[in-house]
C-alpha cells in the first residue's frame, strides 16, 4: 500500500479465483423456505383420523433429504408435492411422493387426501380436480361440496374455513386379494393374540396380509402383538370384520404396519382398496361406509367400480398446523 491506496491484482480475461470462504458462504446460504402443513385426514375433527405432513416443493429434492425430513416429522407419512408445469392436462398436476419415517411407500390414501385438502384450502389451485403423478400411476382427487352447506361458505378458504364444508374423492386402483398359504396361520393367530380367524388372504400389489375376524367387535377388542407381527410374512396386516347392525357402518378394520415404523396406522386408504372388493362380494353391494377402529378413528365412504377395477374413496380432512422448513 502506497499513499493510502490499496493495490489489487488485476485478472485480465479471466475470472478471479473463488476463495474457500466464498464457497463456504455460497454452500451455507439459506435455502428457499419450504412451506408445510400438517393435516388430519378422514375426519372432520382435529386430532382424529390420520395425520400427514404435506411439504410444498419448488423443485425436486434428493431422496436422502426427503427421508431425513420424514424422519424429523416422525409421523405416519410425510408427503412431497412438486408442481408439474409442462403437463398437457387441463387440470393442475403435481408429482406426489410418500415417506414413512423409515422408507418410501408406493401408495398412501390418507396423505393423498391431505395433499388435495392442502391445495384446495390454500387456494393454490383454481380447479375442483387435481391430478397426482405417483409411483402407483396417475391418481385424481375431486372436491365435492356437501349438499347441506351454503356454496358461499364452501368458497371461503381463509383460516382453513372450508375444511368442514366439502368432501374429497380420490380415484385409486383396486388391490386384488388371493388365497394365502395356510402354513402360516398359527403364526398369524399368535401375532393377533390368539384371535379367532375366519379367513386369511393376501393383497397382491401391496403385499399386505388380509385377516377376517368374526365381527367388528372382535376388531375393536383385538390386542395385537407387534413383535410377532414383525415376524409375519407381508409388509403389513389388515384385520376386518362386519360392523354391528346398529353402527351405521358396513365393516370395521384396523391396519398394522410395524415393518415401516408404524405399529398401527390410524386410517389407511390403500388398505380399503383391498377391503372394498372383498366386502362387495360378501355383502353384495358396491357402496360402503367404513370405520377404521384405531384409537384416533376414521371414516371412509367407498364406491367400488367393478368394471374399471377402481375404488373411489371419499373423506374429509382438517388442517391443524402450518410452518416452514428452513433446511
Amino acid at each position: 500500500m502506497k499513499g493510502g491506496r490499496v493495490r489489487t491484482k488485476q485478472f485480465r480475461g479471466k475470472r478471479a479465483p473463488v476463495s474457500a470462504v466464498s464457497i463456504f458462504i455460497f454452500n451455507n446460504m439459506p435455502k428457499t423456505p419450504i412451506k408445510y402443513y400438517v393435516v388430519d385426514a378422514f375426519t372432520d375433527s382435529a386430532f382424529k383420523g390420520n395425520p400427514a405432513a404435506v411439504c410444498l416443493l419448488e423443485e425436486e429434492r434428493d431422496e436422502k433429504w426427503l427421508q431425513a425430513v420424514a424422519a424429523e416429522f416422525n409421523i405416519n407419512v410425510t408427503c412431497y408435492l412438486t408442481r408439474i408445469t409442462d403437463s398437457n392436462s387441463p387440470n393442475p398436476r403435481y408429482r406426489l411422493r410418500w415417506f414413512t419415517p423409515v422408507a418410501e411407500v408406493n401408495l398412501c390414501g390418507h396423505a393423498t387426501l391431505a395433499s388435495a385438502h392442502t391445495l384446495f384450502t390454500t387456494g393454490l389451485v383454481n380447479s375442483n380436480i387435481i391430478e397426482f403423478d405417483t409411483l402407483s400411476g396417475f391418481l385424481t382427487a375431486k372436491k365435492f361440496p356437501l349438499p347441506d352447506v351454503n356454496p358461499k361458505v364452501v368458497s371461503k378458504i381463509e383460516n382453513g374455513g372450508a375444511h368442514e364444508c366439502f368432501l374429497i374423492e380420490m380415484d385409486f386402483p383396486t388391490v386384488p386379494i388371493t388365497e394365502f398359504n395356510s402354513a402360516e396361520v398359527s403364526a398369524i393367530s399368535n401375532a393377533l393374540n390368539g384371535a379367532t380367524l375366519i379367513d386369511i388372504k393376501r393383497a397382491t400389489t401391496t403385499d399386505y396380509l388380509f385377516v377376517v375376524l368374526p365381527s367388528g367387535k372382535s376388531v375393536i377388542e383385538l390386542e395385537p402383538q407387534f413383535d410377532d407381527i414383525l415376524k409375519c410374512p407381508g409388509r403389513g396386516l389388515i384385520v376386518t370384520g362386519v360392523a354391528p347392525a346398529d353402527s351405521g357402518f358396513d365393516f370395521y378394520s384396523r391396519f398394522f404396519y410395524p415393518k415401516y415404523g408404524i405399529n398401527e396406522d390410524p386410517v389407511c386408504g390403500s388398505a380399503h382398496c383391498a377391503l372394498a372388493p372383498y366386502w362387495s362380494k360378501k355383502l353384495g353391494k358396491c357402496d360402503f361406509k367404513a370405520y377404521q377402529a384405531s384409537a384416533r378413528g376414521g371414516i371412509l365412504n367407498l364406491h367400488l367400480d367393478e368394471k374399471n377395477q377402481r375404488v373411489l374413496l371419499r373423506g374429509k380432512a382438517v388442517s391443524v398446523m402450518e410452518g416452514t422448513l428452513l433446511v
